[in-house]
C-alpha cells in the first residue's frame, strides 16, 4: 500500500502568497524594488572595487565576493517568487526543485564561511598589522575563497541529497516561494526522524563552525582594542569591524531561527514571512551597511558617480 501511495508525480507547485488576494500585486511592487535596489547595489560594489585601485585589497576582496554569491543568491528564488506575485501558482519540476534548493543552500553557506573569512582579515589586520600583506597575501586570500566556495556546495549538496533521496506521496504543493528545507521536508512520505537529524547536523556544523571562527577572532580583536592606550584609537579601531560585525549580527540571527529549530515549532506561514527577510532584505543589507559605515566604499563610490557625471557631460 505504501508503496501504490509513493510519489507517481515529478514536479511541485508554489503556493507562494496565494492567501494574500488583492495584496499580491502590492507584494510584487514592494518586492521588485527591493530586488532591483538589491541587485544593482551588489553588482556596483562589486565594479567598484574592480575599478577603484585603493580597494584592492582583501578587505574589499572578500567583500566584492560577497556581495557576488548574495546576488547568485538572489537570482535563484527571487524571480520565481515575482512571478507567483503576478500569475498565481507557479509549478516546478522535480529536478528543478532540487537544483534550487542545492543552489541556494549552497550560497547561503558560501555566505557563511565569507563572513568567517572576513573576520579573519580583520583578526590579522588588527592584531598583527606588520604582517597583514604577508599573511593576507594574493594565494592566501584565493584560497580562503575558494574554501569557502567548495565548502559551501558540499554542504549544499548534503542538505539536498538528504532530502531528495526519499520518497513524497500526498500533496505537491509547497507552502512556499521556493524550494526551502522545511516545506519540502514536509511533503515527504514515512518517517523524517533521520533527514530531519542530518540537516540539523549540516546546519549545526556550517553555523556553528564558522561562528566559532568569527567568535574567536574578535576575542581577540576586542583584546587587542582594549589595548589602544587612546579613545580615538579603540574608536578607530573597532569602526574597521562595525560593518562586518552588523553583517554577521543579521545573517546569522535569520539563519539560526530557521534551522537550528525543532520541527514542532515551524509555522510555514510564519516563516514564509521570516524568509522573506533573509531572501529579500538581508542581501540587500550587505551593500548599504558597507556604503553606509565604511568610508573608504563611500569615497569610491562618490568618485564613481562623478566619473560618470563627468563622462554624461
Amino acid at each position: 500500500m505504501g508503496q501504490t501511495n509513493a510519489t507517481t508525480w515529478r514536479g511541485f507547485v508554489f503556493l507562494g502568497f496565494s492567501g494574500f488576494g488583492e495584496l499580491q500585486l502590492l507584494l510584487f511592487a514592494l518586492f521588485f524594488s527591493l530586488y532591483l535596489v538589491t541587485l544593482t547595489s551588489n553588482v556596483f560594489i562589486i565594479v567598484v572595487i574592480r575599478l577603484d585601485s585603493h580597494l584592492h585589497t582583501p578587505m574589499y576582496l572578500l567583500l566584492s565576493f560577497l556581495s557576488f554569491s548574495e546576488t547568485c543568491y538572489t537570482l535563484g528564488i527571487i524571480p520565481k517568487m515575482l512571478s507567483s506575485l503576478v500569475m498565481g501558482r507557479q509549478a516546478i519540476s522535480y529536478e528543478g526543485c532540487a537544483a534550487q534548493m542545492f543552489f541556494s543552500a549552497s550560497w547561503a553557506c558560501t555566505n557563511c564561511f565569507l563572513l568567517a573569512a572576513m573576520g579573519f582579515d580583520r583578526y590579522v589586520a588588527i592584531c598583527a598589522p606588520l604582517h597583514y600583506a604577508s599573511r593576507m597575501d594574493p594565494p592566501f586570500c584565493a584560497r580562503l575563497v575558494g574554501t569557502s566556495f567548495l565548502s559551501g556546495y558540499l554542504f549544499g549538496l548534503g542538505m539536498t541529497l538528504v532530502i531528495f533521496h526519499l520518497p513524497f506521496c500526498g500533496s505537491h504543493e509547497i507552502q512556499h516561494f521556493f524550494c526551502d528545507t522545511p516545506p519540502v521536508l514536509s511533503l515527504v512520505c514515512g518517517d523524517t526522524g533521520p533527514s530531519e537529524l542530518g540537516i540539523l547536523i549540516l546546519s549545526l556544523l556550517v553555523l556553528l563552525v564558522s561562528f566559532s571562527f568569527i567568535t574567536i577572532s574578535y576575542a581577540y580583536i576586542l583584546a587587542a582594542i582594549l589595548r589602544i592606550p587612546s579613545a580615538e584609537g579603540r574608536k578607530k579601531a573597532f569602526s574597521t569591524c562595525a560593518s562586518h560585525l552588523t553583517v554577521v549580527t543579521i545573517h546569522y540571527g535569520c539563519a539560526s531561527f530557521m534551522y537550528l529549530r525543532p520541527k514542532a515549532s515551524y509555522s510555514l506561514e510564519r516563516d514564509q514571512l521570516i524568509a522573506v527577510t533573509y531572501t529579500v532584505v538581508t542581501p540587500l543589507l550587505n551593500p548599504i551597511v558597507y556604503s553606509l559605515r565604511n568610508r573608504a566604499v563611500q569615497t569610491a563610490l562618490r568618485s564613481a558617480f562623478r566619473g560618470r557625471l563627468l563622462g554624461a557631460g
